[in-house]
């Protein structure tokens, strides 16, 4: 009963997400050159935001490429080959530790087509090796290592460089997944929701399961799987570094500020990878395909969009003192918590539902043959793990205040201005209040991507198991926060 349910699951027609095609589309074009405005608009050269986007009605947009630091040579000056190399052979150098570090191995989840997918894990281990040779630069070099040097030095054609790799990605395993043929030794499947026959929505939304790669030297690699968790999380760490070592060049000193969002981040980053076999019970492993949705998040929205806190600290320096680290590292430890305990009561439920930590708990038996917990921590709302990840946003932004700032030439006095120390002073001014538009941008983005995650879940768990899921539902109430949503 529970396989012809399985197969019946995986014909099932899967309506567009996203807005469809048009949705498809502005996110696939939009979303690279709303980082660019970030980039541009919040800088270390006029403000945060520039003083001219402050007065639009008399904008000139000689005087605004000034403010920006547009390029010299305009558009092409947003990438370099130069960048486009050393951001390659980062990824070259993610692939060999791969192969050659110790690594733990486990299969997946029964697919649709009834075998499983095995899966090797060493993406903690990569991380702290990259992150110990970069402490050693670091301790011999100070600020001046050359990998935080050159991230500053090169942030927009490294961006640029990560953006073309994303589209290539994103292009490389769409027209590969039309190889995929029925009944494959590999176990290569489409997406359920992947292959509407419209190119550009399967294109962002990904049209292949699990597609795979053998390279050189290096072995098989799941490509879903490798993005998700290495090079684009660990660029999130390296970014952040580099924008300590940066705030440390222009100041000459480093703030409790923007060394707790590192740290934090650092920890929460390395607490993915720990628990990397965790990632496989995901949506994104058991039911998204791989596209440009995740090609470009993993590489470029994750490590560019959520250091843009520490990128504003780095220029604008804000002490948070004691009680704000205090009050700040109250609101994570708690956030955390529930993160953490509630994902590993469920990954250690469905791996080994006998064990004495979860063998209390109630659920319900599906005629899909799974269980769904209503009780612990999955009884008080169905992704309750999803409000544990939303409360850490906050203490990544909150130590930024009322941002905005301005930057002027030096020797202006302004009141309350800070010296950097080629002289000139960063205030508030004008645009105090108006940069946490990028700062909090976060913690918004955030919010609405959980809650459009919990809709798309919503939707694969009522055509998976039909008439159980809206028992469910009657039994867990709230989706993400209890007596709230």
């Amino acid at each position: 009963m529970a396989g012809k349910t399985k197969k019946q699951v995986a014909g099932a027609k899967h309506g567009y997400e996203f807005g469809g095609p048009l949705g498809a589309t502005g996110i696939t074009f939009g979303l690279p050159v709303l980082l660019y405005l970030f980039s541009f608009s919040c800088n270390d050269v006029s403000g945060c935001p520039s003083p001219s986007l402050l007065r639009p009605k008399s904008l000139d947009l000689e005087i605004l490429k000034q403010e920006v630091g547009w390029p010299e040579d305009g558009i092409w000056g947003l990438g370099s080959w130069e960048a486009t190399g050393w951001t390659l052979a980062y990824y070259l150098f993610s692939a060999i530790l791969y192969a050659v570090l110790p690594a733990t191995r486990t299969e997946g989840a029964v697919l649709a087509t009834g075998g499983r997918l095995k899966y090797k894990f060493n993406a903690f281990a990569s991380s702290v090796f990259t992150l110990v040779l970069c402490a050693a630069g670091t301790i011999a070099q100070g600020v001046e290592f050359p990998v935080w040097t050159f991230i500053a030095d090169n942030y927009i054609q490294i961006l640029t460089a990560n953006i073309l790799i994303a589209y290539a990605l994103a292009t490389f395993v769409y027209v590969r997944s039309f190889s995929v043929k029925p009944g494959n030794r590999e176990h290569r499947a489409l997406a359920a929701g992947g292959h509407t026959g419209n190119l550009i929505y399967d294109f962002y939304i990904g049209r292949e399961l699990n597609p795979r790669v053998v390279l050189p030297l290096v072995g098989e690699i799941d490509i879903k799987e490798w993005m998700e968790l290495r090079p684009g999380m660990l660029g999130w760490i390296l970014l952040n570094c580099a924008h300590i070592a940066k705030q440390y060049r222009l100041h000459g000193y480093v703030t409790d500020s923007i060394v707790f969002i590192t740290a934090v981040q650092t920890l929460y980053v390395l607490d993915g990878q720990f628990m990397e076999p965790a990632i496989l019970t995901t949506i994104d492993i058991i039911a998204d395909g791989f596209g440009f949705m995740l090609s470009f998040g993993d590489l470029v929205w994750v490590p560019f969009m959520y250091t843009q806190q520490t990128r504003y600290l780095a220029v604008h320096p804000k002490s948070l003192g004691p009680l704000g680290l205090a009050g700040v590292g109250a609101v994570l430890a708690a956030a955390f918590a529930i993160f953490r305990l509630s994902n590993s009561q469920k990954n250690t439920f469905r791996t080994n539902p006998n064990d004495p930590s979860v063998a209390h708990l109630k659920y319900i038996e599906t005629k899909a043959g799974t269980r769904l917990l209503v009780s612990g921590w999955w009884g008080v709302a169905r992704h309750i793990n999803y409000l544990g990840d939303w409360l850490q946003a906050w203490p990544y932004s909150l130590p930024t205040g009322l941002a905005g700032y301005q930057i002027l030439s030096a020797g202006t006095k302004a009141t309350g201005a800070v010296t950097m120390l080629d002289g000139r002073e960063v205030v508030g001014g004008d645009a105090e209040g108006w940069g946490m538009l990028f700062t909090y941008f976060y913690v918004v983005y955030f919010a609405v991507l959980l809650v459009h995650r919990d809709g798309r879940d919503d939707e694969k768990c009522s055509r998976k198991y039909g008439e159980d899921w809206e028992k469910y539902k009657k039994i867990v109430r709230w989706k993400i926060v209890p007596y709230v949503y």
